[in-house]
């Protein structure tokens, strides 16, 4: 597909594919430059060390499968994203506007080196397009989208499994915030000694 060239589901208007590259974090926010992004992939990558890790002590802890569900789809989220900006740009040219198709294995290598590839975006559902009635201020007369983001299915898996966890292991949450808590602040012994009767005397 080219760049920006989109079709619909099933005919539906509403429902999308839209080919995209988001060199950044979600809705296309990026921390500036080679550096931003290298900085970026090694938190997606140190992100994906501690999941696993957190996924091990929960099945160690005999947790939950709902809840082993929901770290599982954030870990594997967080590698597909992985994945698409470690490899995509090493094997694909870079995608153009104006019926330029990215080639696979280009002479001379693709658009980006290890790590420093976008990640590609593909999924609209765009169900709500109208323009606001004049009479609301601020936007009067604007153009109006719900859902406007263009995403992954790796997004797609991220936030289901974060609204999973807020919704229905909010006390895994609580306790494991707790825990934390207890973790960070040492405990002080307060007590006063209490003076024997000799003393007293």
């Amino acid at each position: 597909m080219e760049y920006g060239q989109e079709f619909g589901i099933l005919g539906l208007s509403w429902a999308r594919i839209h080919f995209v590259e988001n060199e950044g974090m979600a809705f296309g926010i990026t921390l500036g430059g080679n550096a931003g992004k290298l900085a970026l992939s090694l938190f997606r990558i140190l992100a994906v060390v501690f999941l696993v890790y957190i996924i091990r002590s929960l099945i160690q802890a005999k947790e939950s499968k709902g809840l082993l569900v929901c770290f599982g789809l954030i870990l594997a989220g967080a590698i597909g994203n992985i994945l698409d900006s470690a490899f995509y740009g090493m094997i694909f040219s870079e995608s153009r506007y104006h019926g330029t198709v990215a080639e696979i294995f280009p002479e001379g290598g693709g658009y980006a080196s290890f790590l420093f590839g976008k990640v590609v975006d593909m999924l609209y559902f765009p169900m709500i397009n109208t323009y606001l009635p004049d009479w609301v201020p601020f936007w009067g007369g604007e153009r109006f989208q719900f859902f406007n983001p263009v995403f992954n299915i790796a997004d797609a898996a991220i936030s289901t499994g974060v609204i999973s966890l807020i919704v229905f292991h909010r006390n895994f949450l609580r306790t494991a915030g707790k825990e934390t808590e207890a973790t960070l602040v040492p405990a002080t012994d307060t007590q006063v000694p209490v003076a024997s009767s000799d003393e007293e005397e």
